[in-house]
């Protein structure tokens, strides 16, 4: 009780959850957000600084004064538009990088600790080999391979992220199996599934979501990093990554294409550690006070 109302009283958790919420509802309401087509190119707008106005040139819009509040790109695109969608990419490729990674390494891991033998030292290989390759490497060989792409970059990331479950879920389940409501699900005549994922596979739900909230935010500056490279996202989409891509080459002329995404990369970044830490806080008994 008192580490739950630690969590809703402490500063940084309200500050973690209060960004998050604002990320989530500003990419959600994109489209209604958005003041422009993020898409849309205006050569005529190009390299325009923050609150600029210009003259729409698109046939629907002919005449219409337009406000660029953030300002426009190497190519005329609004930036606060391709920021506002960006966000909807930037979130739905960590999130789900972090599900699979979690489901998946979870599996591994519970199948790892509950059977020994052969099935935990081929798990321990496996582990083993995906920790040996740099991860960076391999992520700009496969995107090479698979042609890049959202799906493609989801897999790369949840493919970095899936050992650091399977080892935890491991460990807690070397702990748990033979605790005294484990074996009492045996005499019982349970089944192997029903005692791994009703008895076993819930009481390692804590350190789970922990490392969930962190491989979050790390996915998110992995993609990021990976579509400033140019190996990541198509460079039309409107992702953080890319915009940082995009203003790489104007950062004397045109500060604010660079600026913008690094500060939502950032921003974001910062909230959901800051309530992953708070989560850790919450579940972490040894934190309790």
């Amino acid at each position: 009780m008192r580490s739950m109302l630690a969590l809703y009283i402490a500063p940084q958790t309200r500050t973690g959850l209060a960004i998050l919420t604002l990320v989530v509802v500003v990419a959600l309401a994109a489209p209604l957000l958005a003041p422009h087509n993020p898409v849309e190119v205006d050569p005529a707008a190009r390299l325009l600084p923050p609150m600029s106005r210009t003259a729409s040139t698109a046939t629907t819009d002919q005449g219409r004064v337009m406000l660029h509040v953030l300002g426009t790109d190497a190519v005329g695109r609004d930036v606060l538009s391709r920021l506002i969608y960006g966000s909807r990419v930037s979130l739905s490729v960590g999130f789900l990088a972090m599900l699979i990674s979690a489901v998946f390494g979870s599996l591994v891991g519970c199948v790892s600790g509950y059977w020994a033998g052969w099935v935990e030292a081929a798990t321990a290989w496996l582990i083993d080999v995906q920790l040996s390759f740099p991860f960076l490497l391999l992520a700009i060989f496969l995107l090479g391979a698979l042609g890049g792409g959202t799906a493609a970059v989801v897999l790369i990331l949840a493919l970095a992220t899936w050992v650091n479950y399977a080892r935890i879920v491991r460990a807690q389940v070397l702990s748990i199996k033979n605790q005294g409501f484990v074996e009492a699900a045996h005499a019982t005549g349970a089944t192997t599934l029903r005692i791994l994922f009703v008895h076993i596979l819930p009481n390692t739900l804590a350190p789970i979501c922990i490392v969930a909230s962190f491989s979050m935010a790390q996915a998110i500056l992995t993609e990021a990093g990976l579509s400033f490279l140019g190996v990541g996202l198509d460079p039309a989409t409107p992702s953080w990554g890319t915009m940082l891509n995009d203003g790489r080459d104007h950062l004397r002329t045109a500060w604010w294409i660079a600026a913008v995404p690094g500060f939502a990369i950032g921003f974001t970044v910062l909230g959901v550690t800051l309530f992953g830490e708070g989560l850790r806080d919450l579940l972490d008994p040894r934190r309790a006070r």
